[in-house]
């Protein structure tokens, strides 16, 4: 996606070798810190962050509201409700966020699911890019800026990183650079809530847009890059039978468009991006074969689709998953179990397709095909 690649990466990321290199954050209120000093021929920077979810957050899509916990008098430390958002600051000021995609690690919800097939971006977490070109005009001046990563409504842990990639003058030693517009608000955020006991529901609509512009005069022009988002999150979750029948549904929708005008408004550079997020997780609860056991049926559907058009060229990725099984546990162990997973993936662009089906059963591999002719639903 960045044609050349960039000059400089400089990390962000935790100092103390002897923990890991990844920042960890620990709740709502434990934001992370980095001092950064910008090259002053610095014409262009895009931040690459990279978000890791376990603990009690580990699930952070399934969990209900803090009332319902304590109406329940329940121990369980997984609260806060089913929002995330990942965000970026520089100096204090709002310059990225991201609501992340929720990636089911192999021993989630069911592990007998996830063999030999993982779940969506276990392996290869995914990663998140800001083009922070529009606030170069603030870091520009051969001073330390704080960059800051926290986890808005996040709770004990998250792993958290970037990397800033820069890309250099290497005609100058110095460049020009102003922010023109900051439209970057907090999340709007609803959420309602109604249950008795047990059961209940609970749903929560958030959405974002955003307006970043900024100019950069080098040896190329005076080049304005623009950027506009748009993001739409919703999250529906319902327990039933005595909470022993729960959905939860979540979806994310992502709109980022980033264009480079010239100095006479010419289009240097145009590039679109869609992401949607579905998923559906299913899981009941049944009494076990013995007094000390129980079977947990489980089904789980998560997709990503992706489509990126850059310029005159365009790519569309849809990795979708459908799993299904039961196990019966005792205490933390899973004593016996069947499970299936059906994957689909599908890339296509202006050069052909790409299609991969695979079948999973009871931990073999039971279908493996590709083709290379897109189906007509792409």
């Amino acid at each position: 996606m960045y044609d050349p690649p960039a000059d400089l990466i400089i990390p962000i990321s935790a100092s103390d070798s002897t923990k890991g290199y990844w920042f960890i954050v620990e709740g709502d209120l434990d934001v992370k810190f980095e001092k950064v000093r910008f090259p002053l021929n610095t014409r262009k920077v895009v931040l690459e962050l990279y978000v890791s979810f376990h603990g009690t957050d580990e699930f952070w899509y399934t969990n209900p509201s803090n009332s319902y916990i304590r109406m329940n008098n329940s121990s369980d430390p997984r609260g806060n409700g089913a929002f995330r958002e990942v965000f970026v600051s520089i100096d204090g000021k709002l310059v990225g966020s991201e609501m992340p995609f929720p990636v089911i690690f192999t021993g989630g919800i069911n592990p007998l699911l996830w063999k030999p097939v993982v779940a969506i971006g276990a392996f290869n977490l995914p990663s998140y890019d800001f083009d922070l070109t529009p606030f170069l005009g603030m870091v520009l001046d051969e001073k330390d800026h704080v960059f800051s990563i926290g986890v808005t409504d996040g709770i004990k842990y998250w792993l958290v990183d970037a990397n800033l990639h820069i890309w250099l003058d290497s005609s100058s030693t110095i460049v020009e650079a102003k922010n023109v517009v900051n439209i970057y608000p907090e999340s709007e955020i609803s959420r309602s809530e109604e249950f008795q006991s047990l059961d209940g529901s609970f749903e929560i609509k958030a959405e974002k847009f955003t307006r970043l512009e900024g100019w950069v005069k080098s040896s190329s022009g005076n080049l304005t890059t623009s950027i506009l988002q748009e993001v739409k999150f919703t999250s529906a979750i319902k327990f039933k039978r005595k909470g022993t029948y729960k959905t939860f549904k979540q979806n994310i929708e992502v709109r980022r468009e980033a264009k480079v005008l010239n100095d006479v408004g010419g289009l240097v550079s145009r590039v679109i991006v869609k992401r949607k997020y579905p998923l559906k997780v299913t899981t009941v609860t049944l009494p076990g074969s013995k007094n000390d056991t129980c079977v947990l049926v489980t089904n789980v559907t998560h997709a990503v689709n992706e489509r990126i058009k850059n310029g005159k060229l365009s790519s569309h990725v849809i990795n979708k998953q459908v799993s299904n099984g039961w196990m019966e546990v005792r205490d933390h162990s899973v004593l016996s179990g069947e499970a299936m997973t059906n994957q689909t993936y599908v890339y296509r662009d202006e050069l052909g397709c790409y299609v991969r089906t695979v079948a999973t059963l009871n931990g073999r591999l039971v279908k493996d095909n590709t083709a290379y002719a897109c189906p007509s639903l792409v």
